[in-house]
Order: C-alpha cells, then sequence, then structure tokens
C-alpha cells in the first residue's frame, strides 16, 4: 500500500487541514509584448442578454493574459482585480462608472481564469500569493504602466495587497475588501472561529483528492454554492452567474484553484521563482501605501469588522468602511461604493508619471 493510501496518513492529512486557515484572519523579468488591437466599443447585445465585457490580450514572460481595457489610453491607470471563484465581471458596472472620470480601467482575467494562458506546458501551475503578485507586476510591464491604483477582492485583493507589499513605488494607492489579506502560512495551523470555519469549508474540501476530483467534476455547482453562501442577500439571477462561469472552463482552472488553497494551508510547497517573494511575505509586511479598506456587511464568508484588529498592518494612511448590503462580491454587489473608493485613491494619490 503506497503512502497516500494509507488510512492513517489520509487521516492526519485531512485532521491537518481541518484546523487550518492561512488566508483569513479575523484581524483583518517580464519581456513584454504587443497587446491585441482595442476593442473600444462592447459587442452588439442580443435582447434579454446581459452584456460581456471585450477582452483584450497580452503576452508576458509567463502568460498570455486576457484583460479587459476601457477608459482613455493618457487616463491614470486603475487594476481592477477578481477573486474565487468570479471572474472579471465582478467589476461589469465598476469600470464604466471609472472610465467616465477620465480613469483608464485594466480588468484583467487572473491566472487559471478566462482567456488567460500559459505559453507553455513546462510552467508550474502555481496559484500562491506570491505568484498572483508577480502576475500584477508582469501586466503593469507589458501595457507599460509604471504605477497605478490597484484594487481587489478576495483572491484579487491578496494579488493586489501584495503588490502593494513587495514593490510600494508601482502602487499608488490599495482598495482591499477584507483588510489585509497576505497569508501568514506560518500560523495556518491556528483555527478561527467555528461560525468561520465552517464558511470555508471548501478550502478544507480541496485538500483532499476527492475534492479535486469534486471540482473537476462539479465545478459550476460547486461554485454556484459559494456564490449564494458568500453572498446571501445578493439576488443574482442565472444568467449574471453563467456569464462568470464560462471562466472557470480554462484548462489550468482546476490546477490553480487546488495548489492555492493547498498552498496557503501549508499543505502544498510553492514553486522556486516565487521563493524570495514568499519568503518577504511570511514577514507579514506592513501595507505603505495609502488604502481604503472595505468590508460588506452580508458577507458569508469573512464577517464585517470596524477595522481596528488589521490597523497595525496598514504603516501608511488607512480608511476603513463598511458597506450595507454587501457581500464577498462586494464590487458587483456595492460598485458605487467600490468604484467611489478607487476613484478617491486615485484622485488623491501622489502620481509621479
Amino acid at each position: 500500500m503506497s503512502e497516500d493510501q494509507d488510512p492513517s496518513n489520509r487521516r492526519r492529512f485531512l485532521l491537518s487541514a481541518a484546523a487550518s486557515v492561512a488566508s483569513l484572519t479575523l484581524a483583518d523579468m517580464p519581456s513584454a509584448f504587443a497587446a491585441s488591437p482595442a476593442q473600444d466599443s462592447a459587442p452588439s447585445v442580443p435582447a434579454g442578454a446581459l452584456p460581456s465585457l471585450p477582452v483584450r490580450q497580452v503576452r508576458t514572460e509567463l502568460l498570455d493574459i486576457g484583460y479587459h481595457e476601457t477608459g482613455p489610453e493618457n487616463g491614470h491607470p486603475v487594476i481592477l482585480l477578481h477573486g474565487f471563484p468570479y471572474d472579471i465581471h465582478s467589476y461589469v458596472d465598476v469600470a464604466p462608472m471609472l472610465a467616465a472620470q477620465g480613469y483608464r480601467v485594466i480588468v484583467p482575467h487572473l491566472r487559471g481564469h478566462g482567456t488567460t494562458r500559459f505559453l507553455s506546458a513546462d510552467t508550474p501551475r502555481s496559484g500562491q500569493q506570491a505568484a498572483l503578485g508577480e502576475d500584477v507586476f508582469a501586466l503593469m510591464d507589458a501595457l507599460d504602466i509604471p504605477e497605478a491604483v490597484l484594487a481587489g477582492y478576495d483572491w484579487g485583493g491578496r494579488a493586489a495587497c501584495v503588490a502593494a507589499a513587495l514593490r510600494p513605488t508601482r502602487c499608488v494607492g490599495l482598495v482591499s475588501v477584507n483588510s489585509y489579506l497576505i497569508q501568514d502560512i506560518a500560523k495556518s495551523g491556528a483555527p478561527l472561529p467555528a461560525h468561520v470555519e465552517w464558511g470555508l469549508w471548501y478550502q478544507y474540501y480541496f485538500q483532499t483528492e476527492r475534492g479535486r476530483a469534486g471540482l473537476e467534476a462539479n465545478r459550476r455547482d460547486l461554485t454556484h454554492i459559494l456564490w449564494k453562501n458568500n453572498s446571501p442577500t445578493w439576488n443574482f439571477s442565472q444568467a449574471t452567474f453563467d456569464r462568470a462561469a464560462k471562466a472557470f472552463d480554462n484548462p489550468d482552472y482546476i490546477d490553480i484553484v487546488i495548489h492555492s488553497y493547498r498552498h496557503r494551508l501549508g499543505l502544498a510547497p510553492g514553486f522556486p521563482a516565487y521563493e524570495e517573494s514568499e519568503k518577504k511575505l511570511a514577514l507579514t509586511p506592513p501595507i505603505r501605501v495609502p488604502a481604503i479598506t472595505l468590508d460588506g456587511i452580508a458577507d458569508g464568508v469573512i464577517p464585517a469588522t470596524d477595522g481596528h484588529a488589521s490597523a497595525a498592518m496598514f504603516a501608511g494612511p488607512r480608511i476603513h468602511r463598511q458597506i450595507p448590503n454587501a457581500g464577498h462580491n462586494l464590487p458587483q454587489e456595492a460598485p458605487k461604493a467600490f468604484a467611489d473608493a478607487v476613484a478617491e485613491l486615485a484622485r488623491n494619490g501622489k502620481w509621479r508619471t
């Protein structure tokens, strides 16, 4: 019997997973190629259908990234980063609000989502936090963006926090839902209150091969459940979900998601390309750029806080706001509140370029 088949090892593995979560606390090189031609207007939409954000592609050293762009090319850039299990349409209302104010708005599909693809079959399909942050820098380099306001929630909020912490000169300001999202993997064995652990069932499920198979076989059903649980007051339509769920058909989706959730719990190793960045993140570096953090009062994953417990993680100016009637997918549920936060930082930012 192999080690993986040994029942005692399997029990130890599952118990370790169920006691851990690194992503949450209640304290809370690239060589670029030309982007594809601009699509300045949205495609025609049949009557009764939901609009889809037009997408361009740009290559970095590792990825061919699909992204939506709107607003004037000479506007101050803002980069909006989506979470799991969502896609760029979390910003379907936020993006035009910001473009109308004169900002250059970039909304990428994260690795493993939508039209973003790896250029080589040999590149490790890493979902670790350093990889997500490095992708932000690679995208900025590919689009000749020296600095930007970074904004996101869930995985996207983590990518924004990582980028802001590692290279603050590239980040004019940060909007992060649920405050400080850099994972303290060394403390991933510390349990959270039971009512919080309950909402993270899928993270423990993904530690098992059964969970991987379940995500592969039932990705739409599983993610639909997460949408409902994450945002209990959001009455999204089936068409809204279906539009986003197309992004989950990416060929690397399963590998990226599973590695992300196993790595954050210390149950899968990182990859050498990100080792130096992970060492820096292991120190839980404070965020020094101006920040606005948001909590949805109806968030079904992370209970809303007053922001005080995570205050020490923000060494620069920081404003914390609670948003009524908003759940975990805050930009899509409360687009004006999210857009206002981004615009406030962009308007008041100390731009060098």
